[in-house]
């Protein structure tokens, strides 16, 4: 019986530290929040916009590469560097095109 109770707490413990790696990386989803701001502003045109919300994107995204290495992860930031560059240069297209980039690698961090 006592070997039993010892499996079943192991069990238990092993659930219970595991269930931060199933709750995915803060910094990642905030990364994804803002690049998809900066996404829905590109649309209508607002590079200014694409800009802001790349770059908060951008900040969380390099606080998750802090915590997790992923191919994606570097994709998603170099996009998000793009998308800034040329949001500041006005390109509104372009910078969008970047920040969907950026959201499509975040999406795969997760």
């Amino acid at each position: 019986m006592k070997t039993f109770m010892g499996l079943v707490l192991a069990a238990a413990a092993v659930m219970l530290l595991s269930v931060p790696a199933w709750a995915g990386n803060k910094h990642v989803d905030e990364a994804i929040s803002h690049a998809k701001e900066a996404v829905d502003h590109g649309k209508k045109g607002h590079a200014d916009k694409v800009v802001m919300h790349a770059e908060g994107a951008l900040k969380h995204a390099q606080a998750a590469a802090k915590e997790v290495k992923s191919p994606h992860l570097d994709e998603g930031i170099k996009g998000l560097e793009g998308a800034i560059e040329h949001g500041k240069a006005g390109h509104a297209d372009i910078a969008t095109k970047e920040a969907e980039s950026a959201v499509m690698h975040l999406s795969e961090v997760k």
